[in-house]
């Protein structure tokens, strides 16, 4: 079994002056995507903008989108006219025609752009091959786990593995064919052996429906001992994906490493 994904990486050139929002620059991004995709295709803006609700393991309301960005470094930055500025689209619908969807949108707002690659990136969802004792997870942008103020492995995992699931449910091959609960249960016996965070306040205003949405969560660094080969292919697939609330939006992107 894989997990599937299309990472894309857009290059442009600015056509006119940008000014990216302090702590929002993926929620601009997302809104260009959002207004060009709802004239030139509704559908395609109700299957990824508005997709209907999951039945998952935990319990999600909402359905997660197909896509999250990676554009923090754009945070808060002025980007002049003619100068060149890029950004990451992680796609999890890697069937027909989302790459040119994305594309087309994207282009429509900032014109014509360099593509990296449109190669599908396949994640094994089998148990790391050597044995693992330790590891170390970066939060690298603000995160938000349901259930939990730290991020302690059991509820880490958990949201992981939901999100997977979902996602692979909902956009790929079908959800995780695994023994949830017997997982969960060893993911609790994990340990933190260090957890280094700080609380970061932001939040956004929609303009669409005036709801204001908090961007906060904790960034930092959370070690961790145990039997952990089992979670590695998790770990490295939230690291495309990101974890817990508002991914959409460049929240819970991870990074990890054995130690």
């Amino acid at each position: 079994m894989t997990f599937d994904l299309i990472p894309l990486r857009l290059r442009f050139t600015a056509r006119a002056p940008i000014q990216f929002p302090p702590a929002t620059a993926a929620n601009l991004l997302r809104g260009a995507l959002g207004k060009s995709l709802m004239r030139t295709s509704p559908e395609a803006y109700a299957r990824r903008f508005a997709p209907e609700a999951a039945d998952g393991p935990s319990g999600l309301r909402d359905a997660p989108r197909p896509f999250v960005f990676r554009a923090s470094h754009l945070d808060g930055v002025a980007v002049e006219q003619g100068e060149a500025f890029e950004f990451g689209v992680n796609l999890f619908d890697c069937k027909g025609d989302a790459v040119d969807l994305f594309v087309g949108a994207f282009e429509d707002r900032f014109g014509p752009a360099v593509i990296e690659s449109r190669d599908i990136l396949r994640l094994p969802l089998k148990p790391f091959a050597l044995q693992v004792a330790r590891l170390r997870v970066r939060f690298l942008t603000p995160t938000e786990l349901k259930g939990s103020d730290t991020p302690e492995f059991g509820p880490l995992i958990a949201r992981i593995r939901d999100r997977a699931s979902t996602l692979r449910a909902l956009y790929g091959a079908g959800p995780l064919e695994i023994d949830f609960h017997a997982m969960g249960e060893r993911a609790s016996q994990v340990k933190m052996t260090r957890c280094e965070i700080e609380h970061v306040k932001a939040e956004r205003t929609s303009r669409a429906t005036g709801q204001t949405h908090s961007l906060g969560g904790f960034t930092g660094v959370a070690e961790y001992e145990g039997e952990l080969a089992e979670f590695v292919p998790y770990l490295e697939i939230a690291r495309w994906t990101g974890v817990g609330r508002q991914t959409v939006w460049g929240k819970g992107e991870i990074g990890w490493e054995i130690i």
